[in-house]
């Protein structure tokens, strides 16, 4: 690694030096060792994670069985391209992830690299089955950053910004975010308007029968959290049913027992007709799966979809791994218990600091709002981004999220003790001590 001090800053230095400024990076630190919930510094101090690395370690960095089974396959074959030399591994976590996933029909399963993949392909798919072209989408939400996923992705800065022109034939609409409702209503009295504005845009933008897909995040992630209503899920699926058009679940940070579900449609009683996952499906290696009906997975001709390193072995592994360890440990039922303790000490804060201008989550997915003023809910970027400093100053890390860059997001392990959680909340809500938010209404 050369003879450069292992200092924060002077690893930062270089990173500066080697590596483009559009690399984003959250904190000035680097790793050196991870464990459980828990990181450390080169530097040697130690952190509490409530990130997860973006939501990728549901089962807890390094986990011994996910170390043993990577361990096991590096010494036996890293690498054939699964369309040149087939092996188990791949067959066998298809298997499993037809058998888990929701919906009672028949499905398969493919894998790729990363969730942008998984994203692309399910749209592909979903286009050779219908033979239409028109993908609608979400506002807020943010399904990855290739140039097709990036037209899908609703955020403009910083994801957007100088990188089109986008792809056509993508139409968004709003999603059902009632803090902020883009109709100037309230639930339940609203009867659900958001989902029946998709039938009105069959009229003004795109007709039904041009139609392939309705893309959709169970619980958005990077737009800020935000979970619908009950209702939502089942009326889209109907309006797409009733149209002809596949329902895509993008279940990439949702999945795998973060919302208390193994899959958080299963809240809302929709069976998707095609689920894409990745994050935490391997731990940390790089994997994404798409998982859908037999015959729409059937449509695309012969060699229409591939990838030299998708579902490589040692990810596949990973991934088998995984799903041991969310069944041994009783994962789903600790993301309720995580998310119950989380979501009870946020409204806590909410009574304490008047910045705190909405709680919500689903299962061990919980997030805080800041807002300058809770009438005119004017986003507090600058005190959410202070906040973030103030944490890990103090020893953990947590992540920003929403187009406003103004959410407080809990991606923490699901092995996290519950020592670590009340410690990780605690230092949390010292940050707002420490920066004075009582006085921010």
């Amino acid at each position: 690694m050369g003879n450069l001090k292992k200092t924060n800053q002077n690893l930062l230095e270089e990173r500066n030096k080697h590596i483009p400024r559009g690399a984003f990076y959250l904190t000035p630190l680097f790793v050196s060792k991870t464990k459980g919930a828990l990181i450390k510094d080169v530097e040697g101090r130690e952190y509490i994670d409530f990130g997860g690395g973006i939501g990728v370690v549901n089962v807890g960095h390094c986990a011994d069985e996910v170390v043993a089974a990577i361990k096991d396959q590096a010494e036996k074959y890293i690498h054939t391209c699964f369309m040149v030399m087939m092996y188990e591994p791949y067959v066998v976590l298809a298997r499993r992830l037809n058998e888990i996933s929701p919906g009672n029909f028949e499905k398969k399963s493919l894998f790729f690299n990363s969730g942008a993949e998984g994203i692309e392909n399910a749209a592909k798919v979903a286009r050779s089955y219908t033979k239409r072209d028109a993908i609608i989408c979400f506002e807020d939400a943010f399904h990855g950053r290739t140039l097709f996923t990036l037209s899908l992705t609703s955020k403009v800065k910083p994801y957007k910004l100088g990188f089109g022109p986008f792809f056509p034939e993508i139409y968004r609409i709003p999603y059902a975010y009632c803090y902020r409702c883009s109709f100037g209503m309230t639930y339940p009295s609203c009867e659900i308007r958001c989902a029946d504005y998709l039938k009105e845009i069959f009229h003004t933008h795109v007709p039904a029968e041009n139609v392939a897909a309705l893309l959709v995040e169970p619980v958005l992630g990077e737009g800020g959290f935000v979970v619908p209503p009950k209702e939502f899920f089942p009326k889209l699926k109907k309006i797409c049913e009733d149209n002809g058009i596949v329902f895509i679940a993008d279940e990439i940070q949702t999945g795998f027992a973060r919302t208390g579900k193994m899959f958080a449609m299963e809240h809302f009683d929709v069976e998707p007709d095609i689920l894409v996952t990745a994050k935490s499906i391997a731990a940390g290696m790089p994997l994404s799966g798409v998982t859908g009906r037999s015959q729409m997975m059937d449509s695309p001709q012969v060699g229409g979809l591939g990838s030299t390193f998708g579902g490589n072995p040692i990810a596949c592994r990973a991934a088998l791994a995984v799903l041991d360890i969310i069944k041994e440990k009783n994962l789903i039922s600790r993301a309720q218990k995580i998310g119950e303790k989380t979501f009870q000490r946020f409204k806590q804060m909410q009574e304490k600091y008047p910045i705190i201008g909405d709680v919500r989550g689903l299962g061990a997915m919980v997030a805080m709002e800041l807002v300058r003023d809770r009438k005119t809910k004017e986003p507090a970027q600058d005190k959410t981004k202070l906040l973030i400093k103030k944490c890990y100053e103090n020893g953990l890390v947590v992540l920003k999220a929403g187009t406003y860059n103004n959410i407080i997001r809990t991606l923490m392990p699901l092995v996290i003790t519950d020592d670590q959680l009340e410690e990780g909340l605690s230092i949390l809500e010292k940050a707002f001590q420490e920066i004075n938010l009582k006085g921010c209404n």
